[in-house]
Parts: C-alpha cells; structure tokens; sequence
C-alpha cells in the first residue's frame, strides 16, 4: 500500500503541480473544421441520450464509432489515396473535385445520417444544424456525383453494415425482451443485491434513483462482447489471464488499498476520481478521448483532413477496447469493491467516507462506499478488467500513435467535490471523525496538468481505485489490455488512410 501510494502520489504532484509545468503552447485560434463541429454535435446528442436514458458507456462508443466512421467514409471520396471502410475507393471522385466545400458538405451529409439512426430523438435538433451550415436534411439524394450523394451513400453503407452487428440496436436479436440494445444471451447474476453468495462474483447494487425511491440496474450490456469490432479479429483476442480471488493475498491487499484509499482521499485525488468519471451529462469514455482529440486539433492546429483522421481513429480504438473488455467482464464476472469490503470485513468498524460533507469516519463494513453519489454508487456490471482503463490507454496510445508522440500538455482547472458533494466547503469535506480539516484550501480548486497522454490514461486508470470502483489489478489489466489493442488497431487504421485496406471484409 505505502509503495503504492507513493507512486500515486508522485504522478499526483507531477499533475497538479504549477500550472506552466506540463503547458504546451497553443496554436493561434482558428475556425473549427467542419469536422470538429460534427464532432461537437455528436458529442451533444450524446450528453443528451445519458440525459433521457443513462449512462451506457459501450452504446456511446458505437454511436460515436458510427457517426464518424460514416464522416471518414464520406471523406474518403475526395481524398487521392484514402478508402472508405465499406466502399472501399468506389465512391472516390476526381481531383477537380476534391474542395474544402465539396468535403464539408459530403461530411455533413454523412454525420447527419448516421446521427439520426443512432439518435432517432436527436433528428430536429441535428436538422437545425444542417440548415444552420446552409444544407438541407432532407436532400435523400444518392448521386455519388454529388457532396450529398456521397455523403448519403457514405452513411447508409455503414448503417448498413451495423444493422446486425451484435449490438441488438433495435432490439431484434432473439432471446431479446424487443428493448434496444438489450441482452439476448441471458445473463443472469449469481448474487441477488442483498446476499452475497459467492465473493469472487459480480454483484447488482441498489442505487437511489433520485426520486425518493431505488433502483437496482443490472448487468449494462452483458452481450457486448457479441458486437462486431472494427479491426480486432476477435474480442477474447486480447483477454487477460484470471484475476486474483478469494483466498489469495493480492486480493486481500489490494480490497485493503481501496478501504485505505477510501479514508485518505485529498482533494487533489477527489478532483482526479470526478474528473475521470466524466462528470454531469457525460459521454462516456469515447467521447471523453474524443475531447482530448479536440484538444490535439487545436493544440496542433489541424485541419479538416486531419480532424476526420483523428477522430475516426480514436473512436474505433475506444469502440474495440470496450468489446474487448466486456468479452473479459462477461467471461471472468468477477465482484466489486463494494462486495469486496462487505466480504471481507463483515461485522467490523473501518475507516471511510461517511458521506456528503461529513468526512471521514468510522463506519460499518457494510456502510462502506466509494466515493460516488448514492444515485451512482458503482458502475453496473463486473470489475475485471476496468473499461476505464481499457478505453483510455488504447485511446491515449492511439493519439500517441497519430501525433508520434507522447506529449499532450493539457491542464484542467476543477473544484474537488463538485459532482459528488456539492456546496460543502474543503475543510468540511476534508474533515476526519468530526474535526475539521486545518490545512485545506476553502475552495478546493485544482489544477490537473496531464502532460501526456500515457499519463493520463493511467490517471484514468489509477482514478477508478482511488474512488473505490475498481481493484487495482481491474486497473492494470485493463491498461494492458487498451494498449495491446492500440498496437493492433494503428496499422489497420493507417492502411485505410493509405488506400492498402481490404475493404468490405469482416474482421
């Protein structure tokens, strides 16, 4: 625990450090791509669908994955070399042809298709955007002689080719209940919420669901590991060996480190674990790389070829790392913290976060909670390996990857405890057995340098222990995990680029 700490603490001091430690100099400001815009707009239809239905992190990222997919496809066609995924080059116009404006307006095309069929709820808000660029949403036209033919073409390929891709998008998979995106393998937990049966199994929490009721959420997309990846050959492709269980002392010392963690968080830490969840109507971990891509854009000042590059990129990674790491969840089914704790400390005191302003206590082993809001206690479904992990380092690897190098240089400026225990001042958040905290800042506001990408993906890693979700061996399995499938994924990205792709085929 103390070596552990330790290394945390040094990353930590490296993060928030001051604030010209890790800063890259921006690029002169400059109009967004079209492609950026499109991004942006994805990423609001987004927020909006967690708003209306959750937080579905793996639903995000093929959403994501889609829209920009159909983008790059589209793209594509007014690029000298590069292939689309499903069409290969057969969409691919003449030089003349190959205009900023011609570009902008097959993307457009293309993003709003695939928009609308992921995010049927969006469609008037994404026709306010088209009109607002100057297109018309309901041109249907598919005369690849034109922007909006291709980029019509361009979208209905793709839609095409994930209308069945193991997903149960319209929830007509058999053994389905006909709910979109529901599970049809039949899934059924080994622990009932009140009971835990077996230690090393996956638990359903019951949550408050903000009404002044509860709620209990199963396991989110127990059959994703069905879902067709973008370039994976398979999704036990990269599935870790077994984790620790119960019996062995890496599990016992590391269910230790999280109650540990848990009664000595510093706002520097709480900061990190709010951050890393994404705060208020998120995008998942998909769409959180994807702002970190943004933030390349402007860093680097691309264009729009580049943008459609990079995003395509880093959204097809996030999407084949999340399969990944829900081939490894549905296989290994293995328990939280929160079943950890209970387990082992059954009937006994511990130090821990007492809740919301109140600091540090001594609690019940069955009081023990991450540091997470009552209505999201934990994620809702099995700890091994972390998708957090998983998805930012085959992102954070993958931006590495498209930059060729490591460096990112962005800094975050937040106020530690605003997502999970608003209003209350530092010292009284920081307080231990009722006394208040003397060395804490009142505001606690924190910068959080994250100076490259790999560090930021182990901060996103590190963070999901640190808040009690995770054990740490989720952790560093799931960061394995991620970059192994980067380093798999690049290659087979790189070749659409270059027009070396064999399209059309299954991975």
């Amino acid at each position: 625990m103390h070596t552990l700490r330790v290394l945390i603490t040094g990353v930590l001091l490296l993060l928030v450090g001051s604030p010209a430690s890790a800063e890259v100099p921006a690029a002169p400001a400059s109009t967004p791509s079209a492609a950026y815009q499109w991004l942006d707009i994805s990423l609001e239809l987004t927020a909006r669908e967690v708003d209306r239905r959750g937080a579905r992190p793996t639903v995000l990222s093929r959403t994501l994955a889609i829209a920009l997919t159909a983008m790059y496809d589209a793209w594509a066609a007014y690029d000298p070399r590069a292939v689309g995924t499903r069409l290969g080059g057969s969409l691919r116009r003449p030089v003349a042809e190959h205009t900023l404006a011609n570009k902008e307006k097959a993307i457009a095309y293309a993003a709003y298709r695939a928009l609308v069929d992921v995010y049927p709820d969006g469609r008037d808000y994404c026709a306010e955007q088209m009109r607002q660029r100057g297109f018309d949403p309901d041109d249907l036209s598919t005369d690849p002689s034109t922007p909006q033919g291709v980029g019509n073409l361009a979208a209905a390929a793709v839609l095409a080719y994930r209308r069945h891709d193991g997903s149960n998008q319209f929830g007509d998979e058999p053994g389905s209940n006909g709910a979109p995106y529901s599970d049809y393998t039949g899934y059924a937990p080994v622990n009932p919420p009140d009971r835990i049966l077996d230690p090393n199994r996956w638990q359903p929490i019951t949550f408050d669901d903000g009404h002044g009721g509860k709620v209990t959420p199963g396991f989110l997309t127990p059959h994703w590991y069905r879902v067709t990846p973008f370039a994976i050959e398979s999704s036990s492709q990269f599935r870790p060996p077994p984790p620790p269980r119960v019996g062995s002392s890496q599990l016992r010392r590391e269910v230790k480190e999280n109650i540990d963690f848990n009664a000595s968080l510093t706002p520097e830490e709480k900061a990190l674990v709010e951050f890393m969840r994404d705060g208020p109507r998120s995008t998942g971990q998909s769409g959180h790389w994807l702002r970190f891509a943004q933030d390349v854009s402007r860093r680097d000042g691309y264009g729009l070829d580049q943008d459609v590059k990079l995003f395509f990129a880093v959204s097809n990674v996030a999407m084949d790392a999340f399969i990944a790491a829900w081939e490894a969840k549905r296989f290994y089914d293995t328990s939280r913290p929160w079943t950890l704790v209970r387990y082992y400390e059954a009937g006994k005191e511990l130090w821990g976060w007492a809740g919301p302003g109140q600091g540090v206590d001594r609690i019940a082993a069955e009081q023990w909670h991450p540091y997470s809001p009552s209505t999201f206690i934990t994620p809702p479904f099995p700890g091994y390996v972390s998708g957090h992990s998983a998805v930012s380092a085959a992102s954070g690897r993958m931006l590495e990857l498209f930059t060729g190098s490591d460096t990112f240089g962005k800094t975050e400026y937040l106020t530690a405890g605003a997502l999970t225990e608003p209003g209350f001042p530092c010292n009284v958040m920081q307080q231990r057995k009722g006394k208040l905290s003397k060395d804490t800042e009142a505001d606690c506001q924190v910068a959080l340098h994250l100076p490259t990408f790999s560090a930021t993906a182990e901060m996103a890693g590190i963070s999901r222990v640190l808040g009690g979700y995770h054990i740490q061996a989720d952790n560093v399995m799931g960061l394995e995990l991620g970059r192994r499938v980067a380093d798999f994924v690049w290659p087979r990205t790189r070749a659409y680029f270059e027009g070396t792709a064999q399209v059309g085929e299954a991975p």
